[in-house]
């Protein structure tokens, strides 16, 4: 049960969004220019990151959410997902990749965490000053959206097909245009 009465039929960030929709609106820009504008990460790659350090938080309904967008815009499976978010560096994708889940793990530790050598090792791998731009910000705003939805104690859906079947039409719709509702 959350903390304060939220519409009890949205789970996750869906209900303070709801709750707060003057508040809702600048937050879904921002997740809009993060993970769906122009970038030469794709929209996998950014959601990836986005599961990624929602799972370094253990918030359930952000990276299911988003592990599911990842896994649709990836074109690869939720084991897969769940393997990135296990042990990245073990996994098939790119070098330049992990360099970058490596700074967004140290940012979900505190921004002081991102070391030099880490952001030295990245450009060596290929990555822009934007992308590593983009990493640290996406990161620092999924430690805030995940905090916004486990600190109100929003319920998630257990059944993780749920959010695997939604991926399809949460990436047609974008995060701006989104029916709460739906």
């Amino acid at each position: 049960m959350a903390h304060i009465n939220l519409p009890e039929e949205l789970p996750g960030i869906r209900g303070p969004m709801a709750f707060r929709p003057e508040t809702a609106k600048s937050l879904n820009e921002l997740a809009e220019a993060l993970l769906r504008s122009e970038n030469s990460l794709t929209r996998g790659e950014r959601e990836l990151i986005a599961t990624y350090v929602s799972s370094l938080n253990d918030c359930f309904f952000c990276q299911n959410a988003h592990g599911g967008l990842a896994q649709h815009y990836l074109q690869c499976d939720m084991a897969f997902i769940d393997n990135v978010k296990k042990d990245y560096q073990s996994t098939s994708i790119s070098e330049k990749l992990k360099s970058l889940l490596a700074i967004a793990a140290s940012v979900q530790k505190g921004g002081k965490n991102v070391t030099p050598s880490q952001i030295e090792k990245a450009k060596s791998l290929g990555a822009s000053d934007r992308e590593i731009h983009d990493t640290v910000l996406i990161a620092a705003a999924f430690c805030m959206f995940n905090r916004y939805v486990d600190g109100l104690a929003t319920w998630a859906p257990q059944d993780r097909q749920i959010y695997i079947d939604r991926g399809p039409r949460r990436a047609e719709e974008g995060y701006i245009n989104f029916d709460l509702y739906k």
